[in-house]
């Protein structure tokens, strides 16, 4: 699952990769969640673009008011879910991070980690969309990554974008296929868990105690 990340400089760093911002509000989230508008890039016919999509998506058969919007899409089940398997098809997109909090289960709590590319490269999660809502594509986590969750995004290089966004190949069988790049991480403060709180901190290294 991947419920929190981290965005900044988003129209600077897509700057090389799309023709066109369409009202991106380009200030620094440190802790980006659930219903607010976030900076994504879509394809079209004459060139890509960096536009602001709600994270959390409606499926066109539920009532807005009867569910929570959907925020992730698990990569097995995408060609079998009526909520995504037209907009795998159809509505693809990247969304534009620089990394990713996740919590690992402990006896009495749950520990925030925060995850980031091995090569501090901008990440770009594989997301689909429909409308002005998204949702991020997960997968089973990799091996250094399993020990803290079970889950993980779905990331891709920049030279697969195309490969990505190209509607002749089969989305999910590309995204099975496509190697992911290597994760670093490291425990950080659990004042990530508050929503509200949103200052470069949250980032921070936190040296845990370890007891004998």
């Amino acid at each position: 699952m991947c419920g929190r990340y981290v965005v900044t400089d988003a129209v600077a760093k897509t700057r090389e990769i799309v023709k066109s911002t369409i009202v991106v509000n380009d200030t620094d989230n440190f802790n980006a969640h659930p219903q607010q508008k976030l900076p994504v890039i879509k394809s079209y016919t004459n060139g890509k673009t960096v536009e602001s999509l709600q994270w959390g998506l409606t499926p066109s058969w539920a009532n807005e008011k009867e569910i929570m919007p959907l925020i992730n899409a698990r990569l097995e089940t995408l060609n079998e879910k009526r909520s995504f398997k037209n907009l795998i098809k159809n509505n693809r997109c990247l969304v534009v991070a620089d990394g990713y909090y996740e919590w690992k289960r402990e006896k009495m709590s749950k520990q925030p980690y925060y995850f980031s590319r091995l090569d501090n490269q901008t990440i770009f999660f594989a997301g689909i969309y429909k409308d002005y809502q998204f949702v991020i594509i997960t997968m089973q986590a990799n091996f250094n990554v399993i020990d803290i969750h079970h889950r993980q995004p779905v990331i891709i290089n920049k030279d697969a974008f195309n490969d990505y966004f190209n509607l002749k190949n089969d989305g999910a069988s590309f995204l099975k296929s496509y190697k992911a790049p290597e994760l670093k991480f490291y425990p950080v403060s659990k004042d990530v868990n508050k929503p509200t709180n949103n200052t470069e901190e949250l980032i921070e290294e936190l040296k845990l105690k370890k007891y004998n």
